[in-house]
């Protein structure tokens, strides 16, 4: 299997897992704050992580170099992560996941100007495809709302989550040294999580973790082992092997997984006008992925 084949694998598996964190997040994102949430996030997905990485050899002195590396790339993803929960107050899970596949166009950008990698016309074409059918479903098949940007509070707060999550895409190729993608997820989740404790003190004090509603215990260690452990390791591992815009052309599967979260849930499907939204961002993934076997 070759490098890239091995991203494109990584990516289909991060897409799936990354899905139930819009459901499940929902679902829970009014019963705790979200500083104080993605705090105990990443400090589960560090124990995990670290578990494995000390039962594979453990941390090389190499690798605790430069330790400000992990400290701006767990800054980034803690952003992002707190940012979505907060949306996740208002949006719909579905429109969230729509926001989400917004991610690879900022990618493009970012990976430009920090790597110099560059957008083909396909890539671009794709991209442009894809950031409609988002667009579509963000508005709710809603051409007066579309008109008007009448866009929710919550897509919007998410929005800038976004952004943060797109530049991390990048920087993971530019600061790595050849760490393992294990090790390296594992400074930045230490990163992160040390930030978000600082950042979330008081939320984390005021918590009454004792009372909370089961669906925030589900949701934490859900998010903690398969979204954010899991899916560390995924990301980064894809982000030596793709292009930025490749490795987050894949959160255009994220909508059609959430759909099936919700259906699963209980929570019913959209409309049909809403679908084709949802259709546009697979059209874009397949367009990606053609013009990537192409390039070999």
């Amino acid at each position: 299997m070759t490098p890239a084949l091995q991203g494109h694998l990584a990516m289909l598996c991060f897409s799936a897992l990354v899905a139930g964190s819009f459901s499940l997040g929902s679902l829970a994102a009014n019963e705790i704050e979200p500083a104080a949430l993605n705090a105990a996030r990443f400090a589960i997905a560090a124990c995990v992580i670290g578990a494995v990485v000390f039962a594979t050899g453990g941390v090389p002195r190499s690798a605790l170099a430069a330790p400000w590396r992990y400290l701006l790339l767990g800054g980034f993803f803690a952003t992002y992560f707190v940012l979505m929960f907060e949306g996740l107050k208002t949006a719909p899970p579905v429109s969230a996941a729509a926001v989400f596949t917004l991610t690879p166009v900022l990618a493009g950008g970012f990976g430009w100007l920090l790597l110099r990698q560059v957008t083909t016309p396909r890539m671009a074409l794709a991209l442009a495809i894809g950031a409609t059918g988002a667009l579509w479903v963000i508005f709710r098949a809603d051409i007066a709302a579309l008109m008007a940007f009448a866009v929710g509070r919550g897509e919007v707060i998410y929005f800038f989550g976004c952004i943060a999550h797109a530049v991390y895409t990048p920087l993971v190729r530019r600061l790595n040294r050849g760490e393992s993608a294990v090790v390296f997820t594992l400074g930045t989740l230490l990163a992160g999580a040390l930030i978000l404790t600082v950042y979330g003190w008081g939320d984390l004090r005021a918590t009454q973790w004792a009372a909370l509603p089961g669906i925030v215990w589900i949701t934490l260690i859900y998010i903690a082992v398969c979204a954010s452990a899991a899916t560390f390791v995924l990301l980064q591992f894809a982000s030596l092997r793709l292009p930025a815009a490749k490795v987050m052309a894949y959160t255009y599967l994220t909508p059609t997984w959430v759909i099936g979260w919700e259906m699963a849930l209980g929570n019913g499907v959209p409309g049909a006008l809403v679908l084709a939204g949802v259709a546009l961002t697979i059209v874009a993934l397949l367009m990606l992925l053609r013009d990537e076997d192409r390039a070999r």
